[in-house]
Parts: C-alpha cells; structure tokens; sequence
C-alpha cells in the first residue's frame, strides 16, 4: 500500500508542475502585447485557432487528472491501518498462561512495618504540634 501511495503522490506533484507550466504558458485576453516579445508566432504551430484551444483542453485534461488523483490520495490515507503499539506487540506475543518474568525469590521485599498509630503514642509524649496527647500527666512539666 505505501509503493501505490508513493507513486500517487509522486505523480499529484508531477500533475501539479504540469498544470502550472500550462496556465503560464496560456495568453490572456489582453495578450496584444505579448506579440511583440514572440509569441504571435506560435499561433501557426498550433493551428489557425492558435494555442489556446490546444492548451486549455490540456489544462482541463490535467485539471481532472489532478482531481482524481488527489481524491485517491485522501481514499488510501484514511483507510490505513492503524500503527500498532510496541507495548500492545508485547502483549500479543506473550503466552496467555505467563505473567511476566518472575522475580528470584531472595529479590522479594517484605511488606514495610505499619506506621504507628495513636494507640502507639505513649502517654505523655508530645504530639506533632508541640503539645501534650490525651491522658498526659498534670504535673510533667512540658
């Protein structure tokens, strides 16, 4: 799918360059004065009608080419696949019986000791705000 994206857009740039070089090459109503730099002599190549038949057909040819083209460009760009990620790669490929590498057994932590709790505090010890918890003695100074 990229090799056909890659010529598309390879051939929607060459359209582009082509459209461009003919609207240029193309004489406006006012082209009188482009006569007198050598233009009025390509009138006869082209035919007694001149160029400009010739080149606007070829310009609306490369319009419609451009159109389709770039039509079928923005077709193949939303239909892509999604990219998968490496994680959801690792996760596919890995047998539905295993976790994941274990840990050696002396690697293991224990569980930290619980923080102590109020019922911890001995009576008369000082709370973190500086003052007396429950149950403090009267006559221990602070």
């Amino acid at each position: 799918m990229s090799t056909s994206y890659s010529i598309l857009m390879g051939l929607d740039v060459l359209l582009a360059i082509a459209i461009i070089a003919l609207v240029l090459l193309q004489q406006g109503k006012g082209a009188n004065a482009g006569a007198a730099f050598g233009s009025g002599a390509s009138a006869t190549v082209f035919g007694a009608r001149g160029s400009s038949s010739f080149l606007t057909r070829a310009t609306g040819v490369l319009a419609a080419a451009f159109f389709i083209n770039s039509l079928t460009l923005a077709y193949l760009a939303s239909n892509r696949p999604k990219a998968e990620s490496v994680i959801d790669k690792m996760a596919i490929e890995q047998p539905a019986g295993e976790e994941g590498p274990a840990a050696p057994p002396d690697t293991l932590l224990e569980a930290p000791a619980p923080a102590p709790g109020p019922e911890d505090v001995p009576l008369g010890a000082a709370t973190p705000s500086g003052a007396a918890g429950e149950g403090a003695r009267e006559d221990v100074p602070q």
